[in-house]
């Protein structure tokens, strides 16, 4: 076989064999196909789509491509991604809340993408803590504590390393085959018994619409059920930024208030709500025995004290759950203040992860540092009345930047009007199951 071949049968729509997809994913990593010829079938692949088989094909042969990896935990392995917002941190409450369960949650995550927020960013602002762990290590605090979070290593999937860039430089990034497998490959090859998805929908997200949202959730969940995964997929609003807080420390900061009961609605039923599906998928009980569990996990503390010990364990000072001063101060603070009163109809969400970015919370170049004391924390949020000369959210960094310019461009994050429009969105939009 030859990629000219393949190229021309899937620009005429025709589906590929899965010997040709393995050939094309293997000879594509070993560097035998050029950039150019693999950017022509990511374009065909674009324009003419994949078909479930062909998506699991090619899910599996980039999950190959690297170490596949097998929690030994000795109990279930669940897993939770998400799709990517602005303000979430649901990571850090639901996984600890899974581990107070009984579930064994190995994740493993990934870093700041354009306007969204990573995980390992996050944590990276607790002093001493440590993203880079020998494998034995992770497994061993998965062990303990229930759960650990780790970046993810060099060996694991490259091909979606290398398919990705070229994915990104070649305007392919929107196809929700390719979305599919670059997902869950890494899922697949970290192991999981069980695969919770976070699909965001909204401004905020990737996935803007519904539909779009609903597209993507369906094809990773099938995915999953061929490879013989128990999968399920959460559709959860991202219209406006989640909880209070976006940023890195100040969101640890409001993960561990989540965790200590004082979650703002949104977090805790978002949170509340995967941390279920967790132990559904691990055979728990139905959804509404394990959303019990869940809140006792919560309520009784016995999150928190797994997310103590995870901090520990990872080279962590779990004493900043008592003393938030340990994660340090930003030099400078700005306030918004609204210019009239009147009720709180938007906040613009993607433009408010953008502005976290300029002020050190995210990267604007690939190799630029994070201000772990950066972000932005909201007083009010969609729905809220506003009086004029209230304070509507302060903006944090430490980096030498035009705070004025900023500070401008952030008021116009905000739509206020007279009337209070009846916009609110559910924050669980819809499930997905696959089992």
């Amino acid at each position: 076989m030859t990629l000219y071949e393949i190229i021309t049968k899937k620009k005429h729509n025709a589906e590929l064999s899965t010997e040709e997809i393995e050939w094309v994913v293997a000879g594509f990593c070993r560097g035998d196909i050029p950039d150019y010829q693999m950017s022509a079938l990511l374009m065909a692949v674009c324009f003419n789509s994949l078909s479930d088989r062909e998506t699991a094909d090619l899910t599996m042969a980039m999950a190959r491509s690297g170490d596949m990896l097998r929690p030994e935990t000795g109990g279930f392995n669940a897993d939770k991604h998400s799709t990517g917002g602005v303000g979430d941190k649901i990571t850090l409450i639901a996984a600890p809340i899974a581990a107070a369960c009984g579930v064994f949650v190995p994740k493993m995550s990934g870093r700041g993408l354009g306007h969204t927020g990573g995980t390992i960013d996050k944590l990276e602002s607790i002093p001493g803590f440590c993203t880079e762990l020998p494998y034995d290590k992770f497994i061993g605090t998965v062990k303990k504590a229930g759960f650990a979070v780790a970046g993810q290593t060099g060996t694991l999937v490259p091909a979606d390393k290398k398919i990705y860039a070229l994915r990104n430089a070649t305007a392919t990034v929107d196809s929700i085959p390719l979305i599919c497998s670059s997902i869950m490959s890494k899922k697949l090859a970290t192991g999981a018994d069980g695969i919770v998805l976070d699909v965001k929908v909204g401004d905020g997200a990737f996935m803007k619409t519904e539909a779009d949202a609903e597209k993507l959730a369906a094809a990773m969940v099938r995915v999953g059920q061929l490879a013989g995964r128990k999968c399920s997929a959460v559709l959860t609003d991202m219209s406006k930024p989640l909880g209070r807080a976006v940023g890195n420390s100040i969101e640890v900061i409001e993960a561990i208030e989540a965790l200590k009961g004082n979650a703002r609605d949104d977090i805790r039923e978002i949170s509340l709500a995967l941390a279920a599906e967790m132990l559904v998928t691990a055979g728990k009980g139905d959804t509404e025995q394990c959303l019990a569990m869940a809140e006792n996990a919560l309520t009784t503390g016995a999150a928190l004290e797994r997310f103590k010990l995870m901090i520990e364990l990872q080279g962590g000072d779990p004493h900043v759950t008592e003393d938030y001063g340990l994660f340090g101060k930003a030099r400078y603070c700005r306030e918004i203040f609204a210019d009239r009163s009147g009720f709180i109809n938007a906040v613009a969400c993607e433009k408010t992860g953008l502005i976290a970015l300029r002020l050190g919370a995210g990267r604007q170049t690939k190799d630029a540092d994070i201000d772990p004391t950066a972000g932005i924390v909201f007083d009010k949020t969609a729905g809220d009345f506003v009086s004029r000369g209230e304070r509507l959210a302060a903006l944090y960094t430490s980096a030498e930047c035009d705070l004025d310019s900023i500070a401008a461009e952030f008021e116009g994050v905000f739509q206020i009007g007279d009337e209070k429009e009846s916009t609110a969105k559910k924050n669980i939009i819809k499930i997905v199951k696959g089992y």
